[in-house]
């Protein structure tokens, strides 16, 4: 399937999980298993990894990558924010490290086939998991105007959502719009030719991420995951995440925020009624961005933040 290893701030990641022989860990997100290969080899001889993707083509490549360590892995073809449901089943109450990489994996857009890529003519799917109903070709061609101009503002930032959404109404009048190639068409003719010249990413970028958000439900997942990640963690455990754009960003840091604070009484209030404590402690204040080589090495890091948080 065309995987690669590299994953984004590896030495990062690595070294603030703080990982022991024995440690049980998981992976949230495979992708191409690069985290899970370098966990694993942490917590030997008799540590245990959990290994969650909602790709199957993940799954079966981390089921290759990692068959040498097999004793010691648990994959499950399943999204990050079933790891409760997932650790129950398993009779795990609580782990020593979570890692959750919530980057776009190299492989979905160049061999998937789902139309990821505006680069691409593909099919218009964006289904991270094919078991799923909803696909970029039923929002494109079916959701009202307000609708899709919403989705573009909300997830994608897009200044010109309106104008974009308009267009896409108007050029599905007269044909289903079917592929990648061609929306990408639509919305690069809807863009003034003066803004895009200005902007250092294509016309299409915040549209597609937009659409991968919705079809996928990406940040309501990741705002469930977040609510449970201190009941996840056993006392000290980690948890590490990458990001990739303000918006998942601004969910992990406010997470962070409120088990830091511990307390939910209104600052009106003399002293705490609500009893809270702080049930986590971010590792470091701001996030931490890779380094000048490593983006140099690997564009797509560019955008990186990592966070990471110990439960206390």
């Amino acid at each position: 399937m065309g995987f690669e290893h590299t994953s984004v701030m590896p030495q990062e990641v690595q070294e603030h999980q703080n990982l022991k022989p024995g440690y049980v860990c998981v992976d949230c997100t495979l992708g191409g298993a690069g985290h899970a290969l370098s966990t694993i080899r942490a917590i030997l001889p008799d540590g245990m990894l959990i290994g969650i993707d909602q790709d199957a083509d993940a799954i079966h490549h981390a089921t290759e990558i990692l068959h040498p360590f097999k004793e010691h892995v648990r994959l499950f073809h399943s999204n990050f924010s079933d790891l409760p449901r997932i650790l129950s089943a398993i009779g795990i109450k609580g782990v020593n490290a979570i890692v959750l990489d919530l980057g776009f994996s190299l492989n979905q857009l160049k061999n998937s086939r789902r139309g990821f890529s505006f680069s691409k003519n593909e099919p218009l799917d964006m289904r991270m998991d094919i078991r799923n109903t909803l696909t970029a070709f039923e929002i494109v061609n079916s959701f009202p105007e307000s609708e899709l101009m919403d989705i573009f503002f909300k997830y994608g930032e897009e200044k010109f959502s309106r104008r974009i959404a308009k267009k896409i109404v108007e050029a599905r009048i007269q044909a289903p719009i079917r592929t990648s190639e061609a929306l990408s068409q639509i919305i690069t003719a809807a863009v003034p030719k003066k803004s895009a010249a200005k902007q250092r990413i294509h016309p299409s970028t915040r549209v597609f991420q937009a659409l991968r958000i919705a079809v996928n439900n990406e940040l309501e997942k990741l705002e469930s995951f977040m609510a449970q990640v201190p009941s996840l963690l056993l006392e000290n455990g980690r948890l590490c995440v990458i990001s990739f754009h303000s918006l998942e960003d601004r969910i992990v840091k406010q997470a962070l925020r409120r088990f830091e604070n511990g307390c939910t009484c209104p600052k009106t209030l003399p002293e705490c009624l609500c009893g809270f404590s702080p049930q986590m402690k971010s590792v470091f204040r701001k996030a931490l961005i890779p380094s000048k080589e490593e983006t140099e090495f690997n564009p797509m890091a560019r955008s990186a933040k990592l966070r990471v948080a110990q439960k206390v």
